[in-house]
């Protein structure tokens, strides 16, 4: 079994260091002195040979330990027969003589030098198999204890023990459990949403950790030369393999953001070289084994089924601003299509691994209409139901959806801190254990386990992984299998089937998860962005990397630190996530920005009527189209607009001046508004106001005033008439005298000669609106001359 190097010399320095002096005034029995354990060699002992039990001891004492020995023993009543009996091991306190053994084994002891208080030591024992009488096969307790005598206690006494476990195994008739272990390759995400101003648009990094952890030694490099000679499934967010892909050639990364995470500066990224080396090192691990490809980016589908929906529909229709089951739809087509094209295998893209496999019903209702036909569960959030032994891992949940229940146990068994020897071998030999107890429980009854591992192990918890692997895959009790292969064992119909409700759903897990106000605020991004891309020419440059920064905002892995566990001074990664969140609505509106219509100093109209020009700046490197360029007036009485909505298309870089036909009737002051509008009547206004100017009207024409006093004659004319008229016939009446005859002279017959003659006074205009002026070179965006006039 591989050790950390000098990990037992500092195991005891730090022990030694922790004493402290409250412990020291206390510590008496079998708490005179702290043991600890850093090797036991071999894992699993077999007959005829021999184990070497080695580790460190500390004096916890104010007292000088003397006349002391390191001895072992073996737990009386033979083997452990339940799970729970090994967990009472580990959590006993104080030496028990009937439970850890009554004597050391004869003659098998390592004689330790006199310890002052606090001193430190390192011992190594090798003991005979045969010394153990072991008996039937099975899972011993096998305690470590130092004996001698302090001034305070002047007898022979334990003063100290560290307890472990010793698998025996005797060939017999037992049906080897089948074993799948997943191998997962997971990281944060590292890409910004904005994209570099080449030619590629390349990615930009928002750091270079990455570069760190592919180099020889770093995270993920290791775990790829740890598990390259094991038989386990990879696990791989197709984000990570894209990341390395990027960096396989020159790539920047962000050196400067302003404070709103505007990106200033960049500089060449250093991970080529590795990057190109892990690429290839993982193809040729991956050859022939299973590959399990997760949702691009990681998607946390739990987040996603708790708050994804803002809007109060049902998680199974997909509703809300994100539609969460399209959401995660596309990130397992994209996943699929990633990994098989840079691995070059064809991989399962069918299975969803919700953080710490656990499970409720909206879960496994986005997880099975997305796509999802296997659910990576975990046995201590779905329990095992009725039964007295390890079940096998496949439950079928209904509608055709399998969950796939890891053992808890031996999923968490190196989830501490493996740097200290005394841990690392504590976990490697309790993992080898439980394997052989687990045969031991239904040894007629073969079943099919998982181990599923935190999704971002460190350096030494993937070194303590792979050593415990290699021990139960070298053992006589189980074999090691696909997760296929596992996943098409049949259920066993006395374990629980049964999904737990909502509340049951870890509380610890629901603090955790990304809110409903950051869904939120990703669908009005999303919203905005759909609105964008309409008016643009070539879409994908724009939609692609949008995508995948929505994929990436709702990462599992940000709930995550590097070591594989929540951050109890940020357990949701908020900072790192909410900041990516802003960053991608941020750069949104700056693109939009890079369309805009140019400002406006104030205009004079000098005439009865003129053409405003309006220009419209695209610093996009595409085309655009589909946008109208919309003018209103705030008095149409004084200042009328002939054209008020005119279509507008511009190159990329270029800008296009629109003008616009005007008649005024009255001086005076006007402000008039400029702004965009989409294809479907939608303002473009994000992320900037439409623009305001005035126009002072400042001379109206002759021939308006002329019009005007014509009319007001022509008023004064009628009038004239009518009193005539009427005048007229009132001295009709009088000569008539009252006769009533109709001999009379009746002027309403006839015009009137002096009456002038009707008409349109005013003189119909026609006026043509301008074309709009030919694209023009790049230009500044400066507003135009404080002296411009409207053309007349």
């Amino acid at each position: 079994m591989a050790l950390l190097t000098g990990a037992a010399v500092l195991t005891g320095l730090l022990q030694g260091v922790q004493a402290t002096d409250s412990q020291a005034r206390t510590a008496s029995g079998s708490h005179t002195a702290a043991l600890s354990l850093n090797g036991l060699d071999p894992a699993v002992p077999t007959s005829g040979g021999s184990v070497t039990v080695s580790g460190t001891v500390v004096n916890n004492s104010k007292t000088k330990i003397t006349d002391a020995h390191i001895g072992v023993r073996i737990g009386s009543g033979g083997p452990l027969t339940t799970r729970s009996a090994m967990k009472d091991v580990l959590d006993r306190g104080d030496y028990n003589v009937y439970l850890d053994g009554s004597a050391d084994l004869d003659g098998h002891t390592s004689h330790v030098a006199d310890l002052g208080p606090g001193i430190t030591t390192s011992f190594s024992l090798k003991v005979p198999v045969s010394a153990f009488a072991l008996g039937s096969s099975g899972v011993y307790q096998l305690s470590v204890t130092i004996d001698g005598q302090t001034a305070v206690e002047s007898y022979q006494h334990v003063l100290g023990i560290a307890r472990t476990f010793l698998p025996w195994y005797q060939e017999g008739d037992a049906k080897p459990t089948r074993i799948s272990y997943l191998w997962p390759l997971i990281d944060t995400p590292h890409i910004a949403p904005q994209g570099d101003t080449d030619s590629q648009q390349s990615p930009i990094f928002v750091d270079d950790k990455l570069a760190a952890e592919l180099r020889p030694g770093g995270r993920l490099q290791e775990m790829v030369d740890l598990a390259k000679n094991l038989q386990v499934t990879w696990v791989v967010d197709p984000d990570l393999l894209a990341s390395v892909e990027a960096m396989t050639k020159p790539y920047r990364v962000v050196a400067e953001e302003d404070a709103s995470g505007n990106i200033l500066r960049t500089t060449l990224g250093t991970g080529t070289t590795d990057a190109k080396n892990w690429l290839n090192s993982l193809r040729t691990a991956v050859t022939g084994a299973q590959v399990i490809s997760l949702p691009f980016g990681d998607s946390d589908i739990a987040s996603i089924a708790h708050h994804a929906d803002a809007t109060g529909a049902s998680a199974k229709e997909g509703a809300g601003p994100l539609k969460a089951v399209d959401r995660v739809k596309t990130g397992l087509t994209l996943g699929k299509i990633t990994t098989d094209t840079i691995l070059g295998v064809k991989s399962d893209d069918d299975v969803a691994w919700p953080l710490n496999g656990a499970l409720d019903p909206s879960i496994v209702s986005v997880a099975h209409n997305s796509g999802a036909s296997r659910i990576i569960a975990r046995s201590d959030t779905f329990p095992d139901g009725p039964v007295h032994y390890t079940p096998t891992a496949p439950r079928p949940i209904g509608g055709g959806t399998t969950a796939m229940v890891a053992d808890a146990s031996l999923s968490n068994a190196f989830n501490g801190n493996m740097l200290y020897a005394g841990n690392y071998q504590a976990a490697v030999q309790n993992f080898v254990a439980q394997t052989l107890l687990i045969t031991m429980q239904a040894p007629h009854q073969q079943r099919d386990l998982l181990v599923a591992p935190q999704r971002m192990p460190s350096v030494s918890q993937a070194q303590a992984m792979a050593d415990g692997i290699s021990e139960v895959d070298g053992s006589p009790w189980a074999e090691t299998v696909t997760f296929d292969d596992a996943a098409k064992s049949a259920p066993d119909p006395k374990a629980a089937h049964k999904v737990p409700s909502a509340s049951a759903y870890p509380k610890s897990l629901r603090r955790t998860e990304l809110s409903t106000q950051a869904f939120a605020r990703l669908g009005g991004t999303q919203d905005e962005l759909n609105g964008f891309v309409g008016i643009l020419t070539i879409k994908d440059r724009v939609t692609v990397p949008f995508r995948n920064a929505m994929l990436r905002a709702m990462s599992t892995d940000w709930r995550l630190t590097p070591q594989g566990v929540p951050d109890p001074a940020d357990p949701a990664g908020i900072g790192n996530s909410t900041s990516f969140r802003a960053s991608i609505g941020e750069y949104l509106h700056e693109l939009m920005g890079a369309v805009h219509v140019l400002q406006k100093t104030p205009l004079t109209l000098s005439g009865r009527s003129g053409t405003i020009p309006v220009t419209v700046k695209n610093d996009l490197g595409q085309p655009i189209t589909g946008l109208t360029l919309k003018l209103t007036s705030d008095s149409n009485i004084r200042l009328e607009i002939k054209n008020p909505l005119q279509l507008i298309t511009v190159d990329g870089g270029h800008s296009r001046t629109l003008k616009f036909q005007t008649k005024a009737s009255a001086n005076g002051k006007v402000q008039i508004t400029a702004r965009l509008y989409t294809a479907n009547g939608a303002a473009y206004d994000a992320p900037q106001a439409p623009v305001q100017f005035n126009i002072k009207i400042t001379k109206v024409t002759d021939l308006v005033m002329l019009i005007i006093a014509a009319g007001l004659l022509l008023l004064v004319l009628a009038g004239v008439r009518i009193y005539r008229q009427r005048k007229r016939q009132a001295a009709a009446d009088e000569r008539n005298g009252g006769s009533g005859g109709d001999d009379g002279e009746d002027g309403s017959d006839g015009d009137d000669p002096d009456s002038p003659d009707d008409g349109d006074a005013e003189d119909a205009e026609a006026e043509q609106a301008g074309d709009p002026a030919a694209d023009t070179a790049r230009r500044s965006p400066e507003p135009s001359s404080t002296s411009e006039k409207v053309d007349g």
